[in-house]
């Protein structure tokens, strides 16, 4: 007897550019939200460049198109990650699913909602830029977090993306991290310039999600292919980061029927097939 479905927080991590801390506040998020008590599936949906398995050191020998194949379950791909988070690899397959037929479409379906009532949350490390695949990825789910560094590219990119995703795909809000800052004062004026432009020429909802300091911490992780939050727990990267997770963790959870897993695969192939 299958039990009933419950809403799943479906977070897409993104960003106008790489060179960011996408995928480092994505991992770090994940673990952060797992400490609150959720439980975490990180996807990484970074299809040309997955770094997440680089970034804690995991091998994989299977991915997501092992589960379009037959092969295994979706389950059987998981990998763990620290902190008890489960990570589904990067996946040549996801890219592949506009050519897929009704079957394959119902197999992927079923595959993510299998795990429907073991996961509360679903963080998806987009790639960078504004492909379509990324495009696809964050018009599925329910919550947009926008990473963006203080210098010139990375605002213009990060307002790039909002301008496409909003015009294009209908995405009106976004929460918006100021990632790698000097201090908060430098943190709340990168948030007014980017909401400045977007206020006067896009029909957008920007929220302020809170900010990440730059931390010598952070780079000595990366360095030993550790997340931050494990190697220095203390450290004023990883405080930060508990403070985003309290935070993301006070969103409203979806109610409607967008909530379940089965809404967020058939919206991805839904937007996939938008691009054919």
């Amino acid at each position: 007897m299958n039990l009933p479905m419950h809403p799943v927080r479906v977070i897409a991590v993104t960003g106008g550019k790489g060179g960011i801390g996408k995928t480092n506040v994505s991992v770090n998020l994940s673990m952060a939200l797992s400490k609150l008590g959720r439980r975490v599936v990180l996807l990484d949906a970074d299809l040309g460049l997955a770094n997440v398995d680089v970034l804690l050191g995991i091998e994989t020998d299977k991915n997501l198109s092992d589960v379009l194949t037959g092969n295994c379950n979706l389950m059987d791909i998981m990998a763990d990650g620290p902190m008890g988070i489960k990570i589904v690899p990067a996946s040549s397959g996801v890219r592949s699913m506009a050519s897929l037929g009704v079957h394959e479409h119902a197999a992927v379906i079923k595959a993510f909602s299998e795990i429907d009532n073991q996961l509360d949350v679903l963080v998806i490390d987009t790639a960078a830029g504004i492909s379509d695949s990324v495009t696809s990825f964050v018009h599925a789910a329910q919550e947009v977090l926008v990473v963006v560094c203080d210098e010139p590219t990375s605002i213009a990119d990060a307002y790039a993306l909002i301008k496409v995703l909003n015009r294009d795909h209908g995405v009106f809000k976004f929460n918006i991290l100021a990632n790698m800052v000097r201090s908060p004062k430098e943190a709340q004026q990168l948030f007014n310039k980017l909401s400045q432009v977007a206020d006067r020429f896009l029909d957008v909802a920007l929220k302020f999600a809170g900010s990440i300091p730059y931390d010598d911490m952070l780079r000595q992780s990366v360095k030993k292919r550790q997340p931050v939050l494990s190697a220095y727990p203390r450290s004023a990267s990883s405080q930060a980061i508990n403070n985003l997770a309290r935070e993301v963790d006070s969103w409203p959870l979806p109610t409607s029927p967008k909530g379940h897993m089965e809404f967020f695969i058939e919206r991805l192939i839904q937007t996939e097939a938008e691009h054919v």
